[in-house]
């Protein structure tokens, strides 16, 4: 069976085992004040153009998203997200589970618009009884998007001046950022996140780590005592050396954005596979998610061979499935789905 069903179904790239497995008998102190977290943080402000950058690694993106919201916002606060952003659908409510409500808008092919996060803001402030409503808090946003779509930097632009105005946070979910960097159709940058975006986070279980995640706030804007939130909310590893070797592995010579380069190489290749044999696009992605529409006895064949994920059911008969490229997804892969498809 090959599996195109995640972008995480493999480990970790062999330099990161390499690495581990170099530096396992150093003792090193714990929760994260080894000299590897201290390196890798260094490495990171210097990628993202921010000296002043307070970084954190976070095991998982779900704790990540939990952590930072909850520990971001009021009490009486939520997060506006897209209908289909990430801790709105698939993070098992646990956003709802801290008390802050998800502040659900449209979505436009997985992206929130900036008109519309405008348009919530001033309902809610011109409403009278406002005090008795769940306050607007934060804007959470992922690039890419559940849909692999990515924002431009205009787009990008005009949220954070959405956010500016009303004094609240732009927050930006990256579990797949290298490979939104590293598109062929973005006008992005990493430094261009760093100073429209007050928090974000560099995801490494997704672009060739083991696990971990880089939480980043770029102004030196993170809450107080942000350590001790991490670990009331069980994200803080004893062993964070674990992932401080893993982030300082990945920001050495590039090795994060080859690898979010290579997925994107891999993407292109499966997009013209999957036009040669006939499929039907979902929609237009620029990155490694790549969505195509399934008659179900179509999709029952090619499951014999191919793991695909389930998406969405856009009628009885038909079936949206998406394929992930990732950092290590061989042209071997490709050969075999080819053959599938047929």
């Amino acid at each position: 069976m090959i599996s195109f069903e995640s972008d995480y179904t493999e480990g970790a790239h062999p330099q990161i085992l390499r690495r581990l497995a170099e530096t396992n008998l150093e003792q090193l102190p714990g929760y994260g004040t080894d000299r590897y977290c201290d390196s890798a943080k260094t490495k990171i402000r210097e990628a993202c153009g921010t000296p002043d950058a307070q970084v954190w690694f976070i095991s998982g993106g779900t704790q990540t998203n939990q952590l930072v919201i909850a520990s971001v916002l009021r009490s009486y606060e939520g997060v506006i997200a897209a209908k289909t952003g990430h801790i709105n659908a698939h993070e098992a409510g646990a956003i709802e589970y801290t008390g802050h409500k998800v502040m659900e808008l449209p979505q436009h092919e997985g992206r929130l618009d900036a008109a519309e996060v405008r348009g919530l803001l001033e309902t809610f402030h011109g409403d009278e009884n406002h005090e008795h409503m769940v306050f607007p808090g934060m804007v959470y946003i992922s690039h890419p998007t559940e849909y692999g779509t990515l924002y431009s930097k205009a787009e990008l632009e005009a949220l954070h001046a959405v956010c500016a105005e009303y004094q609240i946070p732009l927050y930006m979910d990256g579990a797949r950022l290298a490979y939104g960097l590293m598109s062929r159709a973005t006008d992005v940058t990493l430094q261009d996140i760093a100073r429209l975006c007050d928090i974000f986070y560099i995801g490494g279980t997704k672009c060739g780590a083991l696990l971990g995640e880089a939480v980043v706030f770029p102004k030196g804007n993170a809450p107080e005592h942000f350590l001790t939130l991490i670990k009331q909310h069980g994200a803080l590893l004893a062993k964070g050396r674990a992932m401080g070797i893993q982030f300082d592995t990945l920001f050495t010579d590039g090795l994060y954005f080859e690898l979010g380069k290579h997925a994107i190489d891999r993407a292109e290749e499966l997009k013209q596979i999957l036009r040669e044999k006939g499929c039907v696009f979902f929609l237009n992605s620029p990155t490694n998610q790549q969505f195509i529409v399934l008659e179900d006895r179509q999709l029952a064949k090619l499951q014999e061979k191919i793991a695909v994920s389930f998406w969405e059911k856009p009628d009885e008969n038909h079936t949206v499935v998406r394929l992930a490229t990732s950092w290590a997804t061989g042209k071997e892969s490709l050969r075999a789905l080819a053959e599938a498809l047929e």
